[in-house]
């Protein structure tokens, strides 16, 4: 595997390239991770990979310091996966000036359940995509259907910009227990670590709901998140959407089947997890 740092030696590295897939990711890399190259084989040739931990995408309060990074671990991994190459830019490298220009999603997108709650995140997310795929030149690129509304996001931006990039949606990987596999994961301690799969179980249970002709959305929601802050978690959000464009669904919507998710965020002590779950 071959480890660059400058948008110029990866272009150098991938000129003449037609095939490449690409999995962004911000390293600290886990099982869910590595499932992600893994796909992207299958969709293209060869696979490069990045790390690269935004600043844009975390807001004042936010852990960009606290964000682990584990690069010589995270390069092992790569390197068992056939990675074909890793970009690894510095901050200097990616924001040789300052970043300016920002990519502004729709506000009925980007500013509603995630982006209500972490002011700029997709701003900061969509911009460094489309500079990440400005410097790899991607046929095809790999994001994991966890992060939903950051995929959907991801999605309809390059199909806006007519981007030449095909977005490919990967499973949640989970633990046994149903966790979502995250890099986050490692700040809960072991009775918040025991406790966590309590959020995807609340999601099934919404959707079992949903599945059974329960209709009332808002009170399902309520009663979830009532559920989940007897146990002491703190939700910031269980809503069940439309998987189209993330809206709430209406009585139209829901009496002709539209597809829907149901999308959460909670905080277990210190830590914030988010979810979904397809019905």
């Amino acid at each position: 595997m071959k480890i660059v740092t400058s948008i110029e030696e990866l272009r150098d590295q991938l000129s003449g390239q037609l095939r490449t897939a690409f999995v962004p990711t911000m390293g600290n890399l886990h099982e869910g991770h590595l499932s992600l190259m893994r796909l992207a084989r299958r969709h293209g040739d060869p696979v490069v990979a990045s790390i690269f931990v935004n600043r844009l995408q975390f807001g004042p309060n936010e852990d960009f310091d606290k964000y682990p990074r584990t690069f010589q671990a995270d390069v092992e991994k790569l390197e068992k996966e056939g990675v074909y190459v890793l970009f690894a830019p510095t901050e200097k490298d990616l924001y040789p000036e300052p970043q300016e220009y920002r990519v502004q999603p729709p506000d009925g997108l980007g500013n509603i359940l995630e982006g209500e709650f972490r002011p700029g995140f997709f701003v900061g997310v969509s911009t460094i995509v489309l500079k990440l795929f400005s410097c790899v030149q991607p046929r095809v690129a790999v994001f994991g259907k966890k992060d939903y509304q950051q995929l959907m996001v991801v999605r309809n931006m390059s199909k806006q910009f007519a981007l030449p990039t095909e977005i490919i949606a990967a499973e949640t990987y989970r633990a046994d227990d149903g966790l979502a596999l995250s890099s986050r994961n490692m700040y809960l301690s072991a009775a918040e670590r025991a406790e966590a799969p309590v959020l995807y179980q609340t999601l099934n249970q919404v959707a079992d709901e949903v599945r059974s002709g329960h209709l009332d959305m808002f009170e399902l929601e309520k009663a979830a998140m009532a559920q989940l802050a007897q146990r002491q978690w703190k939700p910031d959000y269980i809503s069940i959407r439309k998987r189209a464009d993330l809206q709430p669904p209406s009585a139209g919507d829901l009496a002709k089947k539209e597809p829907l998710v149901v999308v959460a965020a909670a905080k277990l002590g210190t830590t914030r997890l988010i979810d979904n779950l397809e019905i």
